[in-house]
């Protein structure tokens, strides 16, 4: 990290004004480690937002862009410019800046998913970047320490041969129409924007990418039921999912944003035939551990139930202080840095990726093909 004395990278960032939720996030997350100075920014579409946001983070005159095109030529050319880039625009912005920056040679970190297509999904992934520049997707939950740990342990055989995954992600925030002054709802209820898929792009990808992260199972089909329940809307605000992976284990999937009550509950179940783990989110320094026929165990980040994964490596703090969402989005960003630095090879298998991203849109589009045609099994293979 750089605050050991490692050389910070210069970070841009496409998108994340002001209002913007998820921009405020990144930013913070690559602070946290020092390992990022953000020193140039095309913070908006609109040119004056634009301007007024670069202003407001006190980026120089001449950092601050007005269009994605303009900052990656003119940041490759500059010997001082950017290293790497975050793109925290809608779905439907994240190929041309993603594509834009990697034949630029500059590292790209986007947010998830990929992109609003699996078209451009795709041809992200057939770009050769200049320079070897890397790619990382945040599926920011993959950073949480102990679902590293769980990770290892399906790894390890803890839980013997996996037969059962349970994957949820339930929000109430869409539970009623919004209106058109509510940004982040605007674009994700709108296909043109968004994508095809409502809930399933927005939060089932995170859990679908928990899932596979934990388990390490291949998804061979989906047969799926997204639903609209607001009227008028376009997107699926509901979806139930049920999976069949390779090797015989089965799994469900729930992501909603109009289950009234829940917040933020993603959570995570594993069983396998000889122990289970169970894992939420808005407890997140917790993990419940069963062997089959003893007692449960609880295991705690960082304390003496541990795996290397759920250590020094992932963790900052003493056991008994809580680290959450911030920390884990920080995890990536700080790790990322180092594969940058060429220190991070023990990393990059845990760090999302492209051929990630291009999975997740496998699995939305083929859900949303699944429940077109009345649930019919699709695999994920043939979309």
């Amino acid at each position: 990290m750089a605050e050991n004395g490692a050389r910070r990278i210069r970070l841009g960032m496409v998108g994340g004004g002001t209002g913007a939720f998820i921009g405020y996030v990144h930013r913070i997350a690559a602070r946290i480690d020092g390992d990022f100075d953000l020193v140039a920014g095309a913070l908006s579409s609109r040119p004056e937002v634009a301007r007024e946001s670069g202003k407001n983070l006190g980026l120089a005159e001449d950092r601050i862009y007005t269009s994605y095109e303009e900052m990656a030529k003119a940041e490759a050319a500059r010997p001082d410019g950017i290293e790497a880039v975050s793109i925290v625009t809608p779905n439907h912005m994240h190929f041309g800046p993603a594509k834009a920056f990697l034949e630029a040679g500059i590292h790209v970190i986007c947010d998830k998913p990929i992109t609003s297509t699996l078209e451009d999904a795709r041809r992200l992934a057939e770009i050769k970047p200049k320079n070897g520049a890397k790619f990382l997707l945040t599926h920011n939950y993959t950073g949480y320490p102990l679902i590293r740990q769980a990770r290892e342990m399906v790894a390890s055989g803890a839980l013997g041969k996996i037969r059962v995954v349970q994957a949820e992600y339930p929000q109430d925030w869409l539970t009623e129409a919004t209106d058109d002054d509510n940004k982040q709802a605007a674009w994700r209820t709108d296909p043109a924007k968004s994508g095809v898929g409502g809930a399933i792009g927005d939060i089932g990808t995170h859990a679908y990418n928990l899932a596979r992260f934990v388990t390490g199972l291949k998804t061979e089909a989906v047969s799926a039921d997204l639903t609209a329940f607001v009227p008028g809307r376009q997107l699926d605000d509901n979806v139930h999912i049920m999976l069949r992976f390779e090797g015989g284990a089965k799994g469900m999937l729930w992501a909603s944003q109009v289950a009234v009550g829940c917040e933020n509950g993603l959570q995570l179940r594993v069983y396998g035939d000889k122990g289970g783990i169970e894992w939420r989110q808005d407890n997140p320094n917790y993990m419940w551990f069963t062997e089959f026929g003893r007692p449960k165990q609880l295991l705690t980040r960082g304390g003496s139930i541990s795996v290397p994964a759920a250590a020094s490596m992932n963790v900052r703090i003493p056991s008994g202080h809580p680290e959450g969402y911030l920390e884990a989005f920080a995890t990536l960003y700080s790790q990322f840095a180092a594969v940058i630095r060429g220190e991070g090879a023990e990393y990059e298998g845990l760090l999302p990726s492209l051929a990630d991203g291009v999975e997740g849109m496998e699995f939305i589009v083929a859900s949303v093909k699944s429940s077109q045609n009345d649930s019919k099994w699709t695999k994920l293979s043939e979309v």
